[in-house]
């Protein structure tokens, strides 16, 4: 279980790394209101797509361990729904490798 962990949180953890790029290449475009992102699921084949506004992914990204995620994607013996979105669902690490691999790999810490 602990290597599919840790499978599932390097998954994440590349998916909020584009994320991330993602939001800032849209700062050089006149701030759009809407960020079009990917799916910050553990299933590295996803490539679903969730549309939020900047102070949704900030809300997000202010916590290492969330994650924003199209709604059915969660892993539930990894992961727990704390919040259910109108266009997505955001999950929280539960304690493990999956959790301190999002906590090492969070790029604003």
């Amino acid at each position: 279980m602990e290597e599919r962990e840790r499978r599932i949180g390097m998954n994440e953890a590349l998916f909020r790394e584009v994320n991330e790029r993602l939001e800032e290449l849209a700062q050089g475009f006149a701030h759009p209101e809407t960020l079009d992102l990917i799916c910050e699921c553990g299933n590295a084949s996803c490539a679903s797509r969730i549309e939020m506004d900047r102070k949704e992914y900030e809300q997000v990204r202010s916590d290492s361990a969330t994650f924003a995620i199209v709604k059915g994607h969660e892993i539930p013996d990894v992961e727990e729904i704390v919040e259910r979105r109108k266009r997505y669902d955001v999950v929280r690490k539960r304690a493990g490798e999956a959790e301190e691999i999002a906590e090492e790999t969070d790029p604003r810490t």
